[in-house]
């Protein structure tokens, strides 16, 4: 029988390469709902392609274009947030949320609720929200697989009961777009530059993180729930290629890594198990060389504030997550500079933080 699957964000990045690699199989997949945030053509488009039996835009305003361009094809349009969380009800085995932010908490929340396998290619969820969404898998018996490159590669690296025999995880961040450059000629660098991500095409706000490495930061914090067994053996080392995504270095002092190319269509495909995606394979001999440098939180601050948050394990992390979204769209909208982006979310966190801050036990305290 059709897998059944949805997929939330849809018309983003990654949504859209998941919708290539099931829409390449339709005998094998059956897809219950499609969601965007603002481009209703596009999400008109792969509902119907799709054959979805419901598409959710999130922007309520626009649901009378999405009515009109769904009107005939029987695909049930819906809006907001209550729409998105209909959606994640429905009774997909399969879900991909690929929603950027915390817009994304409350519909993941919802599918994970209900179980089934969630496919997580959001980091904010696990951040500001990390115990909560693991005891709620662990009631429901959902499965949550991780779709970031790195977090996907260790997945497939070792197994939990190897832990013991783990010395230490190595998370790769290729260094951005600014690799190199002295921090002066960082003080006027534009959105659209630090946009411009050398390896992936990503959407705008992961790209600025990817630029301050805080990407990097956030998915410390996400492994921790994602790699209990090992959450204090995690390292991040600049690798400018994107060709190694993770290595887990072993006891007797040899390493393995996981290589591929830099195209989410191949964790993503992992993640439905039941397509191989047409990218280009990684040839080792074209590629030549392979280079390494260390993360050093002093180039990096955004891998302290990570640290930070790690060693509290309690609400800092969520607090983490909507200080830097917040730092992230002053800076795309022109309000503040690309080096201001790091020191406010440290502010926000030197003044927000207070030794009583516990982990959010509901969605409404994420």
């Amino acid at each position: 029988m059709a897998k059944r699957v949805s997929i939330f964000g849809a018309t983003g990045s990654v949504g859209r390469s998941t919708v290539e690699l099931v829409g390449a199989k339709p005998e094998a997949f059956a897809v219950e709902a499609v969601t965007g945030g603002r481009n209703v053509a596009l999400l008109c488009e792969q509902a119907k392609r799709l054959r979805a039996q419901a598409a959710v835009i999130a922007d309520e305003s626009l649901y009378g274009e999405l009515r009109d361009g769904l009107a005939g094809s029987g695909v049930v349009p819906a809006a907001g947030a209550e729409g998105l969380r209909e959606a994640a009800s429905r009774p997909a085995e399969w879900s991909m949320f690929a929603i950027v932010g915390t817009a994304c908490l409350a519909p993941a929340l919802e599918a994970v609720a209900r179980g089934g396998c969630i496919a997580m290619a959001n980091k904010e969820c696990l951040v500001a929200a990390g115990r909560l969404f693991m005891e709620t898998a662990k009631a429901s018996g959902a499965v949550l697989l991780p779709v970031d490159s790195e977090h996907n590669a260790i997945f497939q690296l070792f197994k939990p009961e190897q832990a013991g025999e783990v010395e230490e995880v190595v998370l790769t961040a290729s260094g951005g777009p600014f690799l190199g450059w002295e921090k002066e000629a960082l003080r006027e660098v534009s959105p659209e530059q630090a946009a411009r991500h050398p390896n992936w095409s990503m959407g705008a706000k992961i790209s600025i993180d990817s630029a301050t490495l805080m990407n990097k930061g956030l998915e410390l914090v996400e492994a921790r729930w994602l790699f209990e067994e090992v959450r204090d053996k995690f390292r991040v080392v600049i690798h400018p290629q994107s060709i190694v995504h993770a290595l887990v270095g072993w006891r007797d002092g040899s390493l393995l890594a996981y290589l591929s190319a830099p195209d989410m269509r191949v964790p993503i495909a992992h993640a439905l198990s039941t397509v191989s995606p047409a990218v280009k394979r990684l040839d080792v001999a074209a590629v030549g060389r392979l280079d390494f440098a260390p993360a050093e939180e002093a180039a990096y601050p955004a891998l302290g504030l990570a640290r930070r948050v790690l060693e509290r394990d309690d609400g800092a992390a969520t607090l983490l997550n909507a200080a830097n979204e917040e730092a992230v769209a002053a800076f795309l909208g022109g309000r503040i500079g690309f080096l201001d982006i790091v020191p406010l979310v440290g502010a926000v966190l030197d003044a927000g933080v207070s030794e009583s801050a516990v982990s959010p036990g509901t969605l409404e305290e994420a």
